[in-house]
């Protein structure tokens, strides 16, 4: 297997926190250059980056809101220029406001949209040119579950995580002849910190594997995305949610 990427350049969204963080670091892990990107998780972005030096990595930290054009397309030449270039790109900077129906304005549906969806397409269109140049790409989006599943809250958060499945479907066609791949990945229930330790040990009834996922499951998953072993894997969505979408 070859799921090396020493020589690659990626740029992570929201590596300050959670799902983010634990692909940047395992993206380093295997030898990739990491642009860092957080939007107000400074200290979080911090420790991302020292993580990664500890483990012999290089990084280095961009801040921007995933929000705006003008932003994202000053992130994504920085990284570049210091990275030399940018093969990786993993969207997965995100909000999840856990709003009820009507509890939704229309400027926190914008807000939601600008950063899940519209956000995902921006940073996309910013690092498209420098992939072209090498012919080619790897563009990983984090999805959810809830983009295909309905549930009882927050129907804003599930609306833009079922537009990135498409948005990576879509691209997928139309990118493939520049040797980019866009996959997208469906995390379920995925530890960062924030469960209950009684959560942490859920049901079988719910969670068959006996647990809810960790960031190093989808950093795992994340790097084989990237790696060259799925050189023929694109237009994807990859459920990962420990079969607990089937019960």
């Amino acid at each position: 297997m070859n799921q090396s990427l020493i020589g690659k350049s990626a740029l992570v969204t929201g590596a300050g926190t959670g799902i983010g963080k634990g692909i940047a670091c395992e993206l380093a892990k295997r030898g990739a250059k990491v642009a860092v990107h957080y939007n107000s998780s400074d200290a979080g972005a911090k420790d991302t980056m020292q993580r990664i030096e500890a483990l012999g990595g290089r990084s280095m930290i961009v801040q921007a809101d995933v929000a705006d054009r003008e932003q994202i397309v000053r992130m994504v030449d920085r990284a570049a220029a210091e990275l030399g270039g940018i093969d990786i790109l993993v969207n997965n900077a995100a909000l999840q406001l856990n709003l009820d129906w009507f509890d939704y304005t229309e400027e926190l549906y914008d807000r939601v949209m600008n950063i899940n969806l519209k956000g995902y397409w921006q940073c996309m269109q910013a690092v498209i040119p420098y992939m072209k140049q090498r012919n080619f790409g790897r563009i990983i989006n984090v999805s959810s579950v809830h983009g295909k599943r309905p549930t009882d809250f927050d129907a804003v958060y599930c609306m833009s995580k079922g537009g990135i499945k498409m948005l990576g479907r879509e691209s997928a066609v139309e990118l493939a002849r520049y040797g980019i791949t866009v996959n997208t990945i469906a995390p379920g229930a995925i530890d960062v910190g924030k469960f209950k330790a009684s959560h942490r040990n859920p049901s079988r009834k719910k969670f068959p594997l006996g647990r809810v996922g960790l960031p190093s499951d989808v950093a795992s998953l994340a790097c084989y995305l990237a790696s060259d072993e799925t050189s023929f894997m694109t237009g994807s969505t990859i459920r990962l949610d420990g079969a607990s979408m089937l019960l």
